[in-house]
């Protein structure tokens, strides 16, 4: 899962002058929630739905590559254990992905 969304965050940040990726924990007494965060292209908080359908064809812009599985496969691989993923939309259109363990 989350080779999944390192690469994605590698991919989205790499026009950036400088990028920002991070990994981290979101303090939660009753779960483990880890998030990883970046500054590439972000996404309209409206469609944050489609992100992790498979071959949904939404991205930021169709100059980047992938065969549009790669979201798809981290919901569906949290969803067979019991748990959860999907994307937080930031006001300043950093992407954030959530993972609850």
């Amino acid at each position: 899962m989350f080779a999944n969304l390192l690469s994605n965050a590698v991919k989205y940040t790499r026009r950036r002058e400088q990028a920002v990726i991070e990994i981290g924990p979101v303090h939660n007494e009753r779960q483990l929630v880890l998030f990883v965060r970046d500054n590439g292209a972000g996404f309209n908080p409206k469609y944050s739905g489609k992100l992790f359908g498979a071959f949904s064809g939404f991205t930021p812009s169709k100059s980047f590559e992938g065969t549009g599985v790669g979201l798809a496969t981290v919901q569906r691989i949290a969803q067979k254990h019991g748990e959860a993923c999907g994307p937080k939309p930031r006001p300043t259109r950093e992407r954030r992905f959530i993972s609850v363990w």
